[in-house]
């Protein structure tokens, strides 16, 4: 299908995006990618754009988006300001929020501090929503590996010598919690030597598993209760957003299911996308009909 793109103008920058379906009838999704740092990617969506618009968006400092003038400026309030601006100059005054990874936690926000109106539904994949949860979840699974690799992770972090070993290290713990696909797909690998360091570095830190930035203590789940709009949270079983974490996040929402995508990790809509297809399709055709 046609893929059409565009450039939203805001007061900080030019913001990249691309529409596939744009005719459909069923209400749009917007797809608000991972990171933060990382760009849009369409892998293992195909299917949802069948039947209604599929927008994605590169935030401010990622992907084809303009760069900051400030690296301050990279922080969850000016993101959120952010999607509101997207979504007024796309017109979506009814959509579906699909966040990835740290978009989850742009979607939240975008709900508990907006209030807005005409948001159907949030899909939450691979769910980050807490430092203090993710961490847990990190040093559990950093556990879990062999004894050569934690050193390395453990040196790297008690030194701040991020170098060779440590790289290596956190390579393997990609391999394991973020992608199984051996090798990683071409969109993958291109994706992530295009994430930028700078945001990244500012609002996380030197890996997915070493937080030193300003997310560091940012949690959200004293609020997810006031999150009213159905959700669905997906995770797979060997992901860094733990199965646990994820089952304790939907039981804070008043309305919201849950799926474990079996034999995947973080990136399990491009693992499984068939299984991920499924249970997105039901949710979206079970919400749209109320």
């Amino acid at each position: 299908m046609r893929r059409n793109e565009g450039k939203i103008r805001t007061a900080n920058g030019s913001l990249w995006y691309f529409v596939y379906g744009k005719d459909g009838k069923k209400t749009p999704v917007l797809v608000l990618h991972g990171g933060p740092g990382f760009l849009s990617m369409d892998d293992g969506l195909e299917p949802l754009w069948k039947d209604r618009p599929v927008f994605f968006y590169d935030q401010l400092g990622c992907g084809k988006s303009d760069r900051a003038a400030d690296k301050n400026f990279y922080s969850v309030e000016n993101y959120v300001d952010e999607l509101a601006e997207v979504r007024a100059a796309l017109k979506l005054d009814d959509v579906y929020l699909m966040g990835f990874s740290w978009g989850c936690a742009l979607a939240c926000s975008y709900l508990l501090d907006r209030k807005p109106f005409g948001v159907r539904g949030v899909m939450l994949c691979a769910p980050y929503l807490s430092s203090p949860a993710w961490d847990a979840d990190q040093r559990r699974n950093i556990g879990l590996l062999p004894q050569d690799i934690r050193d390395a992770i453990e040196e790297g972090e008690k030194t701040g010598n991020f170098g060779e070993a440590y790289e290596s290290a956190m390579m393997a713990y990609y391999d394991r919690h973020v992608c199984l696909l051996k090798p990683w797909p071409d969109s993958l690998q291109k994706a992530f030597s295009g994430l930028n360091p700078e945001v990244y570095n500012t609002m996380w830190g030197k890996s997915e598993f070493t937080i030193t930035g300003a997310l560091k203590d940012y949690d959200l789940t004293p609020r997810l209760g006031e999150i009213r709009e159905p959700v669905l949270l997906t995770c797979g079983d060997r992901d860094e957003a733990g199965v646990k974490t994820v089952k304790d996040y939907q039981q804070l929402f008043p309305d919201a299911r849950m799926a474990v995508i079996p034999n995947a990790s973080h990136l399990h809509q491009i693992e499984r996308p068939e299984i991920f297809a499924a249970v997105v399709g039901d949710f979206l055709q079970d919400v749209d009909g109320r």
